[in-house]
């Protein structure tokens, strides 16, 4: 179950954790000293309206051990929620030295990522083959849903100690112009940014729309 660490909010029945990154660090380092495995979500506005037609993904989502606020659109929902991008929480975990894995994305991403940051990259995500490797951090890109699932139905039959969903980051690795600069992001506006650089991402932009509606809708 999600664990009681930072502010806790509940957005739209996804339940979030509002927790600055040396904490988050503190919190897995105890993780891999123990033995018990752990995941971490990345919830941002497309997946929380994703867990509002989809009841495994949203219980999934609220199983997790640690729900970090990846993207400034939940803010729109509660401004004492402080946001932490998941591909920055992945590369704080990387530097700490931690024997990692990256598994997912588009043949030989996973690769090209692994090599620029020091550590080990697949596509598929073969059970068998990780489980030889026996990393302390799995990040899976599977694309938000499908990673979450593959994490949460498989975590207890892999021989590692947490494991995280990154979406997209592994193509941020590889190609970092992907990322917005850091002004855009303090802004909240890196969505811009990105539909710029990649304009079929229209189509996921809309459900920012959807999402005010909705906590419109619940406030009155």
């Amino acid at each position: 179950m999600l664990k009681k660490a930072g502010y806790i909010n509940e957005v739209l029945g996804v339940r979030v954790n509002s927790i600055p990154m040396d904490q988050v660090l503190k919190i897995v380092e105890k993780w891999l000293d123990s033995r018990e495995k752990h995941y971490i979500v990345t919830p941002n506005v497309e997946m929380v309206m994703l867990a509002q037609e989809d009841q495994e993904f949203n219980q999934v989502l609220n199983q997790a051990d640690l729900a970090i606020c990846d993207g400034y659109g939940l803010r729109l929902a509660d401004r004492r929620l402080t946001r932490l991008a998941g591909t920055d929480l992945m590369l704080a975990l990387i530097a700490k030295g931690y024997k990692t894995l990256l598994v997912g994305g588009k043949p030989g991403v996973a690769q090209a990522a692994g090599q620029k940051l020091g550590v080990l990259g697949m596509t598929e995500p073969d059970i068998q083959t990780i489980n030889q490797v026996k990393p302390d951090l799995l990040f899976v890109a599977l694309g938000h849903g499908k990673q979450e699932k593959w994490i949460a139905k498989n975590l207890p039959r892999l021989n590692v100690k947490v494991a995280m969903g990154v979406g997209g980051a592994l193509d941020q690795v590889v190609k970092p112009w992907l990322r917005p600069p850091k002004w855009l992001q303090a802004l909240g506006l890196g969505w811009w940014w990105r539909l710029i650089l990649q304009p079929w991402r229209i189509k996921r932009q809309w459900q920012l729309v959807r999402f005010l509606w909705l906590m419109i809708k619940k406030k009155r």
